[in-house]
C-alpha cells in the first residue's frame, strides 16, 4: 500500500509533520475550503454595505424573480439547488461549467432547485458558484481580486497566497505510479468560488487561525461549520487529487490536515482526532 503523502500542522506541534512527498510551502488544492473565503467575501462586502446578505439573487444577477433564493441561503446551503451543476461529469466534472454556462442556468434558476429555498440544509457547489458570481457582479470585481483586497491584504498575506493559477513550479500534486502526475480538475471556471483555489498548507493555517480564534475580520462568515460538542469551527474540501480538514476550537486547539489524494474521510477523522487530543492554549 502507497504511503498518501500528508502535510499536519497545528497547536499543539511547532512544526508541520510531513508524511511522504508532502510540502507545507507547496500549493495545493484546497477544494471546497475555497467556500470559507467565499463566505468571508459576502460579510466584508456587507459591512461595507455595498450588498446585504437578504439580497435576492435576481438583484445581481440574471436569474428570474420569485425563485425566494437569497444570498444568505446561497451561503447557508438553503438555497434548495442541486449539490452540482447539470452536466457534471466524472473525469473532470467542471471542466464545461464556464460562466457561460452558470449564465445559461441562472435563466431557469427555480426550475434546477430540488426543494424551496430556506426549508432545508442541501449543500450545493452550484450554490456557491452562483454566489460568487453574485459577489462578483455587485462589487465590480473578479473572484480573485475580491479573495486579495477583502481577505488576504487585511490578514497581512500576499495577493497570490491563495490563487486559482499558481505557478507550475510552485503546485504539488500526486503521483502515479513511474512518477507520473495526476491532472487535476478543471476548476477556473464558475466553480471558483465553490472549490477552485490553490493555497500552501501554512496560508491555510494562517487563515484559519486569523479568522476564527483571532477573528481579525470580525465573527467567522456563513461559509464555516459548526459542529460540537467540541465545538469545532471547521470546513474541509476534496478534489480529484487533494482533501483537506482545516478546523479550531475556541480555546485555542486548531489543525489544518492536507493529504494528496486519498479518502476524504480518513482527513477529516484526523482533523478532527487531532483537535480533541490537542491541550487547550492559554490565552495571553
Amino acid at each position: 500500500m502507497r504511503t498518501v503523502p500528508t502535510c499536519i500542522l497545528g497547536s499543539a506541534d511547532e512544526n508541520p509533520i510531513v508524511t511522504g512527498a508532502h510540502d507545507p510551502d507547496k500549493y495545493v488544492e484546497v477544494g471546497s475550503f475555497t467556500k470559507v473565503i467565499t463566505g468571508t467575501i459576502l460579510q466584508q462586502l456587507a459591512g461595507q454595505g455595498v450588498l446585504t446578505p437578504d439580497d435576492p439573487v435576481e438583484r445581481w444577477l440574471g436569474a428570474p424573480p420569485g425563485t425566494g433564493i437569497t444570498l444568505r441561503h446561497l451561503a447557508e446551503h438553503t438555497s434548495g439547488l442541486p449539490r452540482l451543476p447539470p452536466g457534471t461529469s466524472r473525469r473532470d466534472p467542471y471542466r464545461t461549467f464556464t460562466d457561460d454556462r452558470l449564465r445559461e442556468l441562472l435563466a431557469g434558476l427555480g426550475l434546477l432547485a430540488v426543494a424551496p429555498a430556506g426549508q432545508r440544509q442541501e449543500y450545493s457547489n452550484l450554490g456557491y458558484a452562483v454566489l460568487g458570481a453574485a459577489l462578483a457582479a455587485a462589487s465590480g470585481q473578479e473572484y480573485e481580486e475580491l479573495v486579495a483586497g477583502l481577505v488576504l491584504s487585511p490578514l497581512g498575506l500576499p495577493p497570490h497566497a491563495m490563487s486559482a493559477t499558481p505557478p507550475q513550479h510552485s503546485r504539488l500534486l500526486p503521483t502515479r505510479w513511474f512518477g507520473r502526475t495526476v491532472k487535476p480538475w478543471t476548476m477556473t471556471g464558475a466553480v471558483l468560488p465553490a472549490g477552485g483555489l490553490w493555497a500552501t498548507p501554512r496560508t491555510l493555517a494562517r487563515v484559519l487561525t486569523a479568522l476564527v480564534l483571532d477573528r481579525s475580520l470580525g465573527d467567522p462568515g456563513l461559509g464555516w461549520q459548526r459542529t460540537g460538542p467540541l465545538p469545532v469551527v471547521w470546513h474541509n474540501g476534496a478534489t480529484g487529487t487533494a482533501s483537506v480538514f482545516a478546523g479550531a476550537v475556541p480555546d485555542g486547539r486548531w489543525t489544518v490536515v492536507h493529504r494528496l489524494s486519498g479518502d476524504s474521510d480518513v482527513t477529516d477523522h484526523a482533523g478532527l482526532d487531532y483537535l480533541r487530543t490537542a491541550q487547550a492554549q492559554p490565552k495571553e
